[in-house]
């Protein structure tokens, strides 16, 4: 029979292993005040006038609606789009949204106020040298000694092959942790569509009728979610907050 159990719930809005942010980029936006006791709106630039510096959409007239706004003063606008716009305002400010996505979700980081600035944080949150936390070393407390187990028998198996299942453990000879290399990252539905052409749920099964401790399937679950690429565990690393740990304290056998 085949088990059916479904993939952990995330925590909240994020997983245990997410530490960063995806896809950053920068929105220009314009900071408009239209009416008394109305608190300001961002809108960005109808794309008829994304061509505009600053120093023409700054303390300019504007037309607005829910989903863009067009400077009206000194600039032609055309009937359609006039109609559209049932809003005037005054532009008070140009703001430069940094925006980043966080397990799909599109996330609204902060505000800067010229385009350098805004390219300058992006710069340094996305790490140019390398990928963020995509290596982690946890306590091997987040495994069932029978997922433990599954582990050092692959990687003491010298006939053992790959196991085609996007994981692939290995040992660590000079302590006692032991890893798993993750493969496809990350293991969302649209990444494992455009290399396996199957969803997540596909890959779970696979990985749970190959014998695979349900344990292990959603630890690495989550890691790979956050895109995380070596995963170690170790029964003298700490234990990961947000992580499921078991009564019964997975270690190597002696």
């Amino acid at each position: 029979m085949k088990s059916t159990t479904q993939a952990p719930a995330m925590l909240g809005a994020s997983g245990p292993f997410v530490r960063g942010y995806d896809n950053l980029s920068i929105e220009r936006l314009l900071l408009i005040t239209y009416a008394n006791d109305y608190p300001p709106c961002l809108r960005s630039v109808h794309d008829s006038q994304t061509h505009l510096p600053d120093n023409e959409l700054q303390l300019f007239a504007c037309l607005f609606n829910d989903d863009f706004a067009l400077i009206s003063e000194g600039q032609s606008i055309s009937d359609d789009l006039d109609e559209r716009c049932q809003s005037t305002g005054l532009v008070r400010q140009v703001i430069y949204a940094v925006m980043g996505e966080m397990l799909n979700e599109r996330h609204h980081l902060g505000d800067l106020y010229s385009l350098e600035e805004a390219q300058a944080a992006v710069h340094r949150l996305r790490f140019e040298t390398g990928h963020y936390s995509r290596a982690w070393e946890i306590s091997t407390a987040h495994l069932t000694d029978k997922a433990l187990r599954h582990l050092e028998s692959r990687v003491g198996n010298v006939d053992s092959r790959p196991t085609g299942l996007l994981f692939e453990p290995f040992a660590l000879t000079d302590c006692n942790g032991i890893g798993c290399k993750l493969i496809g990252t990350p293991w969302t539905d649209g990444n494992l569509m455009k290399i396996e052409g199957s969803p997540y749920s596909s890959l779970r099964q696979e990985q749970l009728d190959a014998g695979t401790p349900e344990a292990l399937v959603n630890v690495l679950y989550l890691a790979a979610l956050a895109d995380v690429r070596l995963l170690i565990f170790d029964p003298d690393a700490t234990a990961l907050d947000g992580l499921a740990i078991y009564d019964e304290i997975a270690t190597r056998s002696t």
